[in-house]
C-alpha cells in the first residue's frame, strides 16, 4: 500500500504540472503520434514496391507493428530514464533518492512518467484491432489473455535491458550514448526476423531479444510459424522475466557501487 500511494501522489503531481502547461502536453503527444505515425507510412512505402516481405504481407507487418506499439508505449510512459546519467550522477540527485526509504529505482521511474506515451499503446491496440478484421483471424477470450502475458513480457524485455544500460552510469564516470544506439536497435523488433541475416537474428531473439517485443508474439496471433517464431512466442514471459531479472541485478550492484557526487 505505502508503494501504491506513492504512485497516486506521483500521478497527481504531474497532472498539476501538465495542468500548468497543458500546451507542453498536447505538443508532446502530437510529437509522439507523428513519430509512430511516420513509421507505419515508411511501411506503407516499402509495400508499394514489394508484395510481401520474407514471405509476410503488409496487413501481417502492420499487424506486428501495431503489437509492437503496445509494449513501446507502456515501456515509454514508465520507463522514461534517458536523462538519468546527467540528472542523477552528473548533477548528484541519486544522494536525494537514496536518502527515502522507497526502493531507489521506483523513486526514479516515478519521477520520470511520460502518461502520453500511453496513447501510442491504445493506436497499437487500435491497429491490431483493425488487422484482425482484415486478415480475417479467429477471436476468443484466451487471445486477450496472450496479449496482456506477451505485452507485460515484453515490457519487461525492454525494461530489463534499458536498466541494465542505465547502470552503466554507475560504472563510468562519463555519461554514456549507448541508449539512443540501443533504442535504434530495439526498433528492427517490429520487422519480421527473418528478413535479416542468421547473425542478426540471432543477435535479435536470444542477446538482445527485441524479436520478443514486436514479431514473435505477434506471429503468435497470426498464426504464422516462420522458422518456428509461433512456438516460440510462449516464451516471452519467461525472456521477459530472465532479463528484467538480470536488470535489476545490474542496477543494484550499480547502486552499490555509488559514492555521491561529492569529491
Amino acid at each position: 500500500m505505502f508503494y501504491w500511494s506513492l504512485a497516486v501522489e506521483y500521478i497527481k503531481n504531474y497532472a498539476k504540472t501538465k495542468l500548468t502547461y497543458r500546451m507542453d502536453f498536447w505538443i508532446e503527444l502530437l510529437s509522439d503520434l507523428l513519430f509512430q505515425g511516420v513509421n507505419l507510412i515508411f511501411i506503407l512505402i516499402v509495400f508499394q514496391h514489394t508484395p510481401s516481405l520474407g514471405g509476410w504481407s503488409e496487413a501481417e507487418v502492420i499487424f506486428v507493428y501495431g503489437y509492437f506499439m503496445v509494449p513501446a508505449g507502456i515501456f515509454g510512459a514508465v520507463f522514461n530514464i534517458w536523462n538519468f546519467s546527467e540528472r542523477y550522477i552528473v548533477k548528484g540527485e541519486m544522494d536525494r533518492i537514496l536518502t527515502r526509504p522507497a526502493y531507489n529505482l521506483y523513486q526514479v521511474l516515478l519521477e520520470n512518467l511520460d502518461p502520453p506515451s500511453l496513447f501510442g499503446s491504445l493506436v497499437g491496440l487500435i491497429i491490431m484491432v483493425l488487422g484482425w478484421g482484415d486478415l480475417g483471424l479467429a477471436f476468443s477470450f484466451t487471445d486477450i489473455l496472450m496479449l496482456a502475458v506477451f505485452t507485460i513480457g515484453s515490457v519487461m524485455i525492454y525494461a530489463g535491458i534499458f536498466t541494465s544500460l542505465t547502470a552503466i552510469s554507475f560504472y563510468s564516470d562519463a555519461p554514456t550514448g549507448i541508449l539512443p544506439l540501443m533504442y535504434n536497435i530495439s526498433n528492427y523488433g517490429r520487422y519480421p526476423v527473418n528478413i535479416y541475416n542468421k547473425i542478426i537474428r540471432f543477435l535479435l531473439t536470444w542477446l538482445l531479444p527485441f524479436a520478443f517485443v514486436g514479431v514473435i508474439p505477434a506471429s503468435y496471433f497470426l498464426e504464422k510459424d516462420h522458422e518456428g517464431l509461433s512456438s516460440l512466442a510462449l516464451l516471452t514471459p519467461v525472456v521477459g522475466i530472465v532479463v528484467f531479472a538480470i536488470g535489476l541485478t545490474i542496477w543494484n550492484h550499480g547502486v552499490k557501487r555509488y559514492r555521491g557526487a561529492g569529491s
